[in-house]
């Protein structure tokens, strides 16, 4: 979910080669295509989502999205892998995000190899 234009066209380039892409422009989008993922058994494996998003924050979506697995049955190891990907650095926000189970924290500008290093040390790529 990158609500930046140019930034959610670098990212579906970069992450392209790696399975298909879906992308979102705000946090409901996301939220809303991350339940139909869920409910005709096509989930995500990896999402990447802005803390800074019009409609519904990153932080909020990544905890719906928790949510939602667990009410699917789908817990722990077993859900999406979330890399939050962000201009925030700071430590309330990481400390959130990971309290919200996020597996990856990645501070913005992205870049080709920041991403795929993080995609392999998630062992998606």
């Amino acid at each position: 979910m990158e609500d930046e234009f140019v930034s959610r066209n670098v990212l579906t380039e970069i992450l392209s080669p790696y399975g298909q892409v879906d992308a979102a422009e705000n946090g409901r989008e996301a939220l809303e295509k991350f339940l139909k993922a869920l409910q005709t058994n096509a989930k995500y494996d990896i999402v990447f989502l802005d803390i800074m998003v019009p409609e519904m924050n990153g932080q909020d979506v990544l905890r719906n999205m928790r949510e939602i697995e667990q009410q699917h049955g789908v817990f722990a190891l077993a859900g999406a892998k979330v890399v939050m990907t962000t201009a925030l650095g700071d430590f309330n926000n990481v400390k959130t995000a990971f309290k919200n189970q996020c597996e990856a924290y990645l501070i913005k500008p992205l870049d080709r190899e920041k991403v795929v290093s993080t995609l392999q040390g998630l062992g998606i790529a």
